[in-house]
């Protein structure tokens, strides 16, 4: 099931305030990459259910309890910096009607694909860090989200796994 585009965790606002994004840029550019990183990263961690008694409690102004503190503390740090990862690829570019456009400025120079990738890793870094820290937490605090473990048939099972080395052959 996909989440719903309306919810975010976090907003552009608060994106903006904990990286490097300055308040310049289009909080309609920032979206997508919240949304995605939601939808492929978060849902993937909390599960189906989990995610949606969060998503619902902050559609409602009702979040609270061990639920604000487990968005607080764990879910919104690993959220600000898998959006990121999923913003920085495309943060140079415009896409409009007649094509795509790379944005240039007087006064500075446009950073190299393999900055751009430097600079995706040491988020992806950072969000794997967080990513830890939930992980853990969860695993002694499952008792506190019933919803956690309550996932079946379709539903995204949560990834309990913290190991981000990719495939060895």
């Amino acid at each position: 099931m996909a989440i719903q585009p309306e919810i975010l965790l976090i907003t552009e606002d608060y994106l903006k305030k904990y990286t490097a994004i300055t308040d310049a840029v289009d909080p309609n550019i920032i979206r997508p990459a919240i949304y995605l990183a939601q939808d492929k990263q978060i849902t993937n961690y909390l599960g189906t259910d989990l995610y949606n008694k969060i998503a619902t409690d902050i559609a409602a102004s009702s979040l609270s309890g061990d639920y604000l503190t487990l968005v607080n503390t764990y879910v919104q740090p690993m959220l600000i910096h898998y959006a990121m990862v999923d913003y920085l690829p495309f943060a140079a570019y415009t896409i409009k009607n007649s094509g795509i456009y790379k944005h240039t400025s007087e006064n500075s120079e446009t950073a190299t694909k393999e900055e751009v990738s430097y600079l995706v890793e040491k988020e992806r870094d950072i969000a794997e860090y967080y990513t830890r820290r939930f992980i853990d937490y969860m695993n002694f605090n499952q008792s506190s989200f019933p919803e956690y473990t309550s996932n079946t048939n379709d539903d995204i099972h949560p990834d309990h796994d913290a190991n981000f080395q990719g495939w060895h052959l």
